[in-house]
């Protein structure tokens, strides 16, 4: 892995919370929300039913090296126009 990516997800595990603007695993998401994924800048919506324990729909990524993605709002129905412009404000890569 080279300098700057390990530099990243340094600075992502540092602010592991769930406030806007902050940057978490993707496997470690446990609040509804509209996220980014920092890897490709695609836009995740996250319903309170995709992390509530025991209900579906429940989403699943695997693979060998963590997949980062930044919370950009609370709500996860956020409009799509609305959502570029708070990734931008965040400085992430827009895909969407």
């Amino acid at each position: 892995m080279n300098q700057s990516k390990n530099a990243s997800q340094q600075a992502c595990q540092s602010a592991f919370h769930s406030q806007a603007g902050a940057c978490v695993p993707f496997d470690s998401i446990q609040d509804p929300g509209c996220y980014i994924c920092n890897w490709s800048g695609h836009m995740i919506r996250i319903p309170e039913d995709g992390v509530t324990p025991g209900r579906s729909p429940m989403i699943n990524i695997v693979g060998n090296e963590p997949l980062y993605v930044t919370k950009i709002a609370d709500n996860p129905f956020v409009s799509v126009t609305k959502a570029r412009l708070l990734a931008s404000n965040f400085d992430l890569p827009v895909n969407f």
